[in-house]
């Protein structure tokens, strides 16, 4: 267990370079310059089509702890895409020397969330926010995905998936695998526990369960804090 105060994600954590320092803690590992990560902003924002609102697909804390500020909030469906805990987590709830699983998405079926629509007045200084939250290592993808919303409507959506080319990649997703280094894993930003059980009811609250996340918390649950399985 990690001895350290527990932080919080806020906003203000992300508007400066507190967060930054947090994250960089892998010796060797990618740690994004903030050049770096504007750049890869600025190129996923060209791909946007002339007066499309953006949107944003949160399928994981997004859900529960936005800290950006949004014009409209809806229930949606990703689809063609799935969950999966499938990043090697080294930093905020895990640590090099006892990694947890971060979630990300992978190419495959479908996945419930929420769709945040972002104001045009601010849209850059929210979206900076929230690149330095997702891409400060470079661990996933930013892509634009087909997202239903809860009208029927359908719209395009900035999603970050998972990046399959980053050495934190974990080629191992099977439940168990996951479920052990879940268990054990603990950082500045709390446990990688309490991140499972707090999707797990974020999902629940929205009507939106998942079975892949609902039997991964089962499985971590039946772990001790060592990952061994009760």
């Amino acid at each position: 267990m990690n001895s350290k105060a527990i932080m919080t994600l806020t906003r203000e954590l992300l508007d400066g370079t507190t967060f930054a320092e947090l994250v960089n803690v892998v010796e060797g590992g990618p740690h994004w310059t903030q050049e770096e990560l504007d750049r890869s902003m600025n190129d996923t924002l060209e791909h946007r089509t002339s007066g499309e609102p953006v949107w944003l697909f949160a399928y994981g804390s997004l859900i529960w702890n936005p800290v950006i500020e949004f014009e409209e909030h809806q229930t949606a469906m990703l689809l063609d895409w799935h969950r999966s805990f499938c990043i090697r987590l080294l930093a905020g709830r895990g640590t090099p020397q006892l990694p947890g699983r971060m979630l990300g998405l992978l190419p495959g079926g479908e996945c419930g969330g929420v769709a945040l629509r972002l104001s045009e007045h601010n849209l850059r200084d929210e979206l900076r926010l929230v690149w330095m939250r997702e891409m400060i290592h470079g661990l996933y993808r930013p892509i634009w995905a087909k997202v239903r919303l809860s009208t029927g409507e359908f719209v395009r959506a900035i999603t970050f998936v998972a990046n399959t080319a980053s050495n934190q990649y974990e080629h191992d997703p099977a439940t168990h695998s996951a479920a052990a280094a879940i268990a054990r894993a603990c950082g500045s930003l709390g446990t990688n526990r309490e991140y499972l059980s707090k999707l797990n009811q974020a999902l629940d609250a929205l009507g939106m369960q998942d079975k892949y996340v609902t039997q991964m918390a089962a499985v971590v649950d039946a772990c001790s804090s060592d990952g061994e399985i009760a």
